[in-house]
């Protein structure tokens, strides 16, 4: 199979006529894997062989598995070489952390303790080259179609973008339009806020609960999380709640709506389609909350929503007028700075705030497009976990945030990045010959000490990102106490980041009187990467700041690893089974029938779903009617427990 034949080649551009042999040469594939595959495969990006008559006809603009180039194949002969250092030893050369610590706009991100030397950067950034970054950013801000599989730009980008900048997406400049959305959430907002907007019965709205899930749901939680204990943005929401509804258990209906009052509260609906089934189960739930304490009218005062079908709005009893807009060039992941995330967070904050957020994902926007790769922050955070992933084999990455604020940043990463990168194709629809994605979690510190931090010093090597602040949002010093609060939390920060990249050998343990037999086990190998980040505070600007750069980040990889980082078809098949089983459960429990072998499933499944059924009874409805639990209704028969918020 190998094209050791001379056949003939003939480049579109030059039609120069070359052997197949000097063409591979030319491309710079050079193993005898990435030979074979050749034949029948891109070879470059302006180029493909086809060699299944014996003639290699070129073709353009296919894409070219990253892992066939001789810089893919540089940095994997680099391994090596970097196996051999050390991190006690790297973080000791003071010009090698002055050139891996990198500043913007009150940013301070240390490299320095990722296992990569000079050499190690320089290959990263020729792959960066190699694989055309530059130009697929480029693309991406400019609005060209480069979600393939779904035929869509990408441009969360275009939605934190100043007012006067054009940016053009199928002839049409889309500021305007992201504007003119974001100027009817602050006149909407401010309405409500300051009480020219009331409820049915006259009162003012003052709890918010917004309903949506994914990205309709852990973007703004991360956000509004981060802005609570702000003491800016928790001026604005004083006398103000906001609350989030995303899944579909009943338990969390209960304990979005306990304690709250239809009469004041406003309910924020986000689906793009107003067909997402959780969603739209939930939004009927919560309509159907407020319809029984306040009539079916009360809806058009009390229900808003954010999505782009206004028949269906229209049909669900919410005002047309009432839907806010956003655009299928915005995918659920990267929505918050749409109005998923603006209007329940103007609504709780101000506009004013949110205008800060998006100022700060907007100069990190800023950052990424045009600073040269060598002090890109983004694009080094993407080269150096493909670097971790695909050539030093750590799969896993944990997101650290030495700061309470910061909880639901991992949680929302978690969906960025694997639902973005999670992928095992590429953009053409070839199987990838090398892995991609990372697994994320991460808790902040120093709760995460005390759960997880064992394994990552002892155990698994797990990259990990340490976030920190220099002001605390809530600042304690207590009266004899050597260092405040805060600084006691950023004294972990800076000693773990030692600890997992220079360990503790056997030597220094012995010079403890460490006995031999605990030696091997209280010894840490070390040589564990991570990397620092230090902001100023965290406020909106720089809440703003860090979506942004954890987005690009993602972006990066996907760019490099050849991968549609823009669409996620692996969610799409367990809803389809879903639906299946649930008629099968409808069914089931209206005939008080168990499932048989006829129903088509697995007897695993239907032994499981018929357990299930066991201890469910008969859903009998001589007249159709709605039943709520406790925790929802209260009536004479029924009070709901006090003991939870």
């Amino acid at each position: 199979d190998q094209p050791s034949t001379r056949f003939t080649c003939a480049c579109l551009h030059t039609r120069k006529r070359v052997c197949w042999t000097c063409a591979l040469r030319s491309m710079h594939v050079r193993s005898t894997k990435a030979i074979r595959r050749a034949r029948g495969f891109a070879t470059c990006r302006t180029m493909r062989a086809n060699a299944t008559n014996g003639v290699a006809e070129i073709q353009k603009d296919v894409p070219v598995p990253i892992s066939t180039t001789s810089k893919w194949e540089a940095l994997q002969d680099h391994v090596h070489v970097v196996k051999k250092l050390h991190l006690r030893d790297l973080i000791q050369d003071e010009k090698r952390v002055e050139g891996m610590v990198k500043e913007h706009d009150g940013m301070y991100v240390d490299f320095s303790r990722q296992c990569a030397t000079e050499e190690t950067m320089k290959l990263l950034l020729e792959l960066a080259e190699t694989s055309h970054l530059r130009q697929k950013i480029q693309a991406m801000f400019e609005g060209q179609h480069i979600n393939a599989t779904e035929d869509r730009a990408v441009l969360h980008t275009a939605l934190r973008a100043p007012r006067n900048k054009s940016i053009v997406v199928d002839g049409r400049n889309v500021t305007p339009d992201v504007h003119l959305v974001l100027d009817q959430i602050k006149e909407f907002s401010e309405k409500v806020r300051n009480g020219e907007w009331l409820g049915a019965t006259g009162k003012p709205l003052k709890d918010v609960v917004a309903v949506g899930i994914g990205g309709s749901f852990l973007g703004p939680l991360f956000v509004h999380t981060a802005l609570r204990t702000n003491p800016e943005a928790a001026l604005g929401a004083q006398g103000r709640q906001l609350r989030f509804l995303a899944n579909v258990d009943p338990v969390d209906v209960a304990r979005a709506l306990n304690g709250l009052d239809p009469e004041t509260t406003l309910v924020v609906v986000v689906s793009k389609t107003f067909t997402t089934a959780e969603t739209m189960l939930n939004a009927r739930t919560v309509r159907t909350w407020i319809t029984t304490e306040l009539g079916k009218d009360a809806v058009a005062k009390h229900m808003v929503a954010v999505s782009t079908n206004l028949k269906l709005v229209k049909a669900f009893g919410i005002n047309p007028e009432n839907a806010f807009a956003f655009w299928d060039w915005v995918g659920g992941r990267y929505s918050v700075c749409s109005a998923v995330g603006i209007l329940p967070l103007a609504l709780q904050y101000g506009f004013d705030t949110c205008e800060k957020f998006l100022r700060g994902a907007n100069s990190v926007d800023e950052h990424f497009l045009n600073t040269p790769f060598e002090d890109n922050i983004p694009v080094l955070l993407g080269l150096l976990s493909i670097w971790n992933v695909s050539f030093l084999g750590y799969p896993a990455r944990a997101i650290l945030p030495y700061c309470q604020a910061l909880a639901k940043l991992a949680p929302h990463i978690q969906q960025v990045a694997m639902e973005s990168n999670g992928k095992g194709v590429a953009i053409d629809g070839t199987r990838l010959p090398y892995e991609c994605g990372e697994i994320d979690f991460g808790e902040p510190g120093t709760n995460g000490q005390h759960s997880f931090y064992q394994l990552i010093h002892q155990g698994r090597v797990v990259p990990c990102d340490f976030i920190g602040v220099v002001k605390s949002q809530q600042s304690v010093y207590l009266k004899g106490e050597i260092v405040s609060n805060h600084d006691e939390l950023m004294c972990n920060f800076f000693a773990q980041a030692d600890a997992l990249a220079c360990g503790k050998s056997e030597i220094e343990l012995r010079a403890e009187s460490v006995p031999d037999h605990l030696i091997p086990h209280k010894s840490f190998t070390g040589n564990r990467p991570s990397t620092s980040i230090l902001l100023p505070s965290l406020d909106a600007y720089t809440t703003g700041q860090i979506l942004s750069l954890y987005e690009a980040r993602v972006a990066v990889q996907g760019f490099v690893w050849g991968i549609n980082s823009f669409d996620q078809w692996g969610v799409e098949l367990g809803k389809v089974l879903a639906s299946r089983v649930r008629t099968t459960m409808n069914r089931a429990r209206t005939e008080n029938k168990k499932l048989s072998s006829g129903d088509g499933f697995n007897p695993s499944t239907m032994k499981m779903i018929n357990r299930y059924l066991e201890g469910k009874a008969q859903l009998l409805y001589p007249e159709p009617k709605d039943v709520f639990p406790c925790d929802i209704i209260n009536s004479d028969e029924c009070r709901p427990p006090t003991s939870y918020v």
